[in-house]
């Protein structure tokens, strides 16, 4: 299993309608996708600004290809992500993941 994650910063005063967006968009994105195994949504207020983190789960890097393209360590932003993100970062990270539940 692949773990991606995508992080963003929004205002905060954003962060509500942001996340909604997310919801609506991304993860219905994500959950689209064969090979998508789920996704949670990670927030932490830091001042003014709102951290988001997209997490999901993969069978496999093929999967994720699927989602994101052979490019498939960059971030993939939707049209509205220009009215919320302070920021754009260029990549996400993916991790090898074990589950021992």
């Amino acid at each position: 299993m692949i773990t991606r994650i995508w992080h963003g910063k929004t205002k905060k005063s954003d962060s509500q309608k942001y996340r909604e967006y997310v919801i609506e968009v991304g993860i219905s994105d994500y959950k689209s996708i064969n090979g998508n195994l789920g996704a949670q949504i990670w927030q932490r207020d830091e001042g003014d600004i709102t951290h988001i983190f997209t997490v999901s789960w993969w069978t496999d890097y093929d999967s994720i290809k699927s989602f994101a393209g052979e490019d498939f360590e960059k971030a993939k932003y939707y049209e509205e992500d220009k009215k919320y993100l302070t920021e754009f970062e260029p990549n996400v990270v993916h991790y090898e993941t074990f589950d021992f539940r």
